[in-house]
């Protein structure tokens, strides 16, 4: 009868610790792809803002990009702290809500009048302002702007 011999314990051992990091692997990527679908987020970016003189007033161009994971809008725009809907009918803006998907890069234009009064400002030649972007997301990204 032949003489059967077993696997040594260190041949034993690293097979046991090869497959082991096998599967561990394997599991961190599944985790990563799962985690990836579940935690999905907004970043707009405010690329550039300036403001243009345009004869009765500025127009202030903003150049947004979403930067994140998850679509997003922008649902209100405010300036100085005020929604822009209530600083009468001399700051006009795009319909809002404006709708980012993630990649999309957008351009905003307002104008607004010499003399506008919005909240406690009167907006005039070198006053700088508070350019505020609200999402659905319910994040602020502000940025100052001088009017020329």
């Amino acid at each position: 009868m032949a003489k059967r011999q077993a696997i040594s314990p260190v041949i034993a051992t690293v097979i046991i610790v090869a497959v082991t990091i096998a599967v561990a692997i394997a599991v961190a990527f599944w985790m990563t792809g799962i985690i990836g679908l579940f935690t999905g987020f907004e970043q707009l970016t405010i690329e550039t803002i300036y403001a243009t003189p345009n004869g009765t007033g500025w127009n202030v161009t903003i150049h947004v990009s979403n930067r994140g994971t998850s679509p997003t809008s922008i649902t209100n725009i405010l300036i100085n702290g005020v929604d822009i809907s209530t600083c009468s009918r001399n700051v006009t803006g795009p319909t809002l809500p404006i709708a980012f998907n993630p990649g999309d890069n957008r351009t905003i234009t307002l104008s607004i009048a010499k003399g506008t009064t919005c909240g406690p400002t009167k907006f005039t030649a070198g006053g700088s302002i508070e350019v505020k972007l609200h999402s659905s997301g319910g994040k602020d990204y502000p940025k100052l702007v001088v009017l020329p």
